[in-house]
């Protein structure tokens, strides 16, 4: 089949997707309004609750839940076939993700902005509020220690990608200062996105690395980068994150015009099987697709990580109930659509060209040479070279020189990270505000100021990053985030079941997602205890049943909720 006609397919099957499924789920089941009001206005405080223009907290909100899940996920996930991937992404995003992210965002609306740890106490039970927080911030711990180190090692990998993308940060700042002079935001926002790649073009000529600390560089910039975190997620959100974020999300629809102009031009066949025969052959060590493929690929479909961006940062920017759908449901169908493209660069772009050790291999040689075995997978630079030369071969079929393209690649996908890092920093910190709140609603000090609640989020997430030499202690806990994710997600969508069982409504958009996600998720978790308790990995083995136990704890607490909330509608 050829890249660009499946690529168009799944561009119609969203657009379709948002136009029927989505509006129902708007209009039939959450019956939008904008005469409610939304806790962006009720709560205003020029610094979480700011009140924004539908179009900027989009890209806010997708630059802050896609970061790097819907790449890596996809270019590894492909090693089981492109047709499972292409088929888990597409459907899942549709009626799972898109679902889960919108959902979660409009009952967080109407329950004053609370984050969905906090609206489990609400909607389920006292009791079971702290399991979910504790999931979350456990999960968020995760995040934020792990792609400081992973950023820190991009920067080591491509120096070239370091000066544009701290430059970000002025050039975001002076177009925050524009919007809010009342200057046209679409047009200083292209001036802002043609600023920044004149840098990408200088990053070319002018890499940038530091000194090592520790013997390694990337402790360095793991080090800078939590002093970054702190400030970015403690200043007002209009004034770095949302036109941060905005840039962001023209640099991705900038990336995708030039992939979707590779595609027009070069329209490669995909060369990549369907159904990879070598990862299922004896001796092969691919594990088994099932559940693996549902963990690996988790953003380009759903993640349990957008409900907490959803109800933690997102939902206190919104300006109107209704915005919630473009938003929520759009923006997951937009992060699935770049999965596609990452699978399209790999399963197409790759066979354009690929070069080992001084031999050029292409078509179908080209995916056996990158896809030989799953151990090919250990190190970040692996999970990302796929892509990286996928897409530019694509962009070099129109004529962007090979360094050029791989540089606007590789700023691309660093850029994404940084945001999901200072957003996951912001979350983590309202979520940690939340559990300290008395039952007036007053946060006990000293977590009621948010520069000590984000010292102490920062402070632990560097214990866990330097924990072991050259900044990777939370390579430790890494192997629970998958199935921790996933699980996450299920719950989230337990929660909104909850919810439209106590309005009377229709359940099994959210009820059917969710036995699915949760199935797959404890399938995957068993598995793993199996084989950490095979290891004597005590720590994880630990984790993983405490995981698993909160868990139990939490799906008992809804079975309740729904029998009391029935015997309540039967008296």
């Amino acid at each position: 089949m050829n890249s660009l006609t499946l690529t168009i397919l799944a561009f119609a099957g969203y657009l379709l997707a948002y136009r029927f499924y989505g509006r129902f789920l708007a209009r039939k089941i959450f019956r939008l309004s904008d005469e409610a009001t939304m806790p962006s206005h009720e709560f205003r405080d020029g610094v979480d609750f700011v009140p924004t223009k539908a179009h900027i907290i989009f890209g806010h909100h997708f630059t802050t839940i896609a970061g790097l899940g819907p790449i890596v996920g996809p270019a590894i996930g492909i090693i089981w076939g492109w047709l499972p991937a292409f088929i888990w992404v597409f459907l899942g995003s549709i009626f799972m993700g898109a679902v889960h992210d919108f959902s979660t965002l409009v009952i967080s609306a109407r329950n004053k902005g609370k984050t969905i740890g906090d609206l489990t106490g609400d909607l389920v039970g006292p009791d079971t509020r702290y399991a979910f927080q504790f999931l979350m911030q456990f999960l968020l711990i995760i995040v934020l220690s792990v792609f400081a180190m992973i950023v820190g090692v991009l920067f080591e990998l491509y120096p070239e990608a370091v000066f544009p993308v701290w430059m970000q940060i002025p050039i975001a700042v002076w177009l925050g200062w524009m919007i809010r002079k009342g200057r046209n935001d679409l047009l200083f926002s292209i001036i802002a996105v043609v600023l920044m790649y004149i840098t990408v073009v200088i990053g070319v000529y002018l890499p940038i690395r530091v000194p090592p600390i520790a013997g390694s560089s990337v402790v360095t910039w793991c080090l800078l980068l939590f002093i970054y975190v702190f400030f970015a997620s403690t200043v007002p959100v209009q004034k770095l994150l949302q036109p941060r974020d905005y840039i962001n999300s023209h640099q991705l629809l900038v990336a995708i015009i030039l992939l979707i102009t590779g595609l027009v031009v070069a329209h490669p066949q995909i060369t990549a099987p369907a159904i990879n025969q070598a990862a299922f052959a004896e001796g092969s060590d691919v594990p088994g697709m099932m559940p693996v493929l549902f963990i690996t690929i988790a953003c380009g479909a759903i993640s349990g990580f957008h409900s907490l961006a959803s109800s933690g940062t997102t939902v206190k920017q919104v300006d109107r109930e209704k915005d919630t759908l473009f938003i929520g449901y759009g923006g997951m169908l937009w992060e699935s659509f770049l999965a596609v493209l990452v699978i399209m660069s790999v399963a197409g772009g790759l066979g354009l060209g690929l070069e080992k050790d001084g031999i050029v291999y292409t078509g179908a040689e080209a995916f056996r040479q990158q896809y030989s075995s799953w151990a090919a997978f250990s190190g970040i630079d692996a999970k990302l070279e796929a892509f990286v030369i996928g897409a530019s071969n694509l962009y070099s079929s129109f004529g962007i020189p090979a360094v050029v393209g791989k540089s606007m690649i590789v700023v691309f996908i660093v850029s994404f990270a940084n945001t999901t890092l200072d957003s996951a920093a912001r979350i983590q910190r309202l979520s940690l505000q939340e559990i300290f709140r008395d039952k007036k609603g007053t946060v006990r000090k000293p977590f009621n100021n948010r520069y000590a609640a984000t010292a102490f989020v920062v402070a632990a997430a560097m214990l866990m990053t330097f924990i072991k030499p050259g900044a990777t202690g939370a390579l430790i806990l890494w192997p629970l985030f998958g199935s921790l994710n996933q699980m996450l997600a299920a719950l989230a969508l337990g929660l909104v079941t909850v919810y439209l069982y106590q309005k009377k409504k229709n359940i099994l958009i959210t009820l059917i997602p969710m036995i699915l996600v949760l199935v797959v998720t404890v399938w995957a978790m068993v598995e793993n205890l199996i084989y950490y308790m095979g290891k004597q990995d005590m720590i994880l083995v630990l984790m993983s049943f405490i995981i698993l136990v909160l868990t139990t704890w939490l799906l008992i607490g809804g079975i309740g909720a729904l029998r009391r909330q029935r015997k309540t509608s039967v008296s």
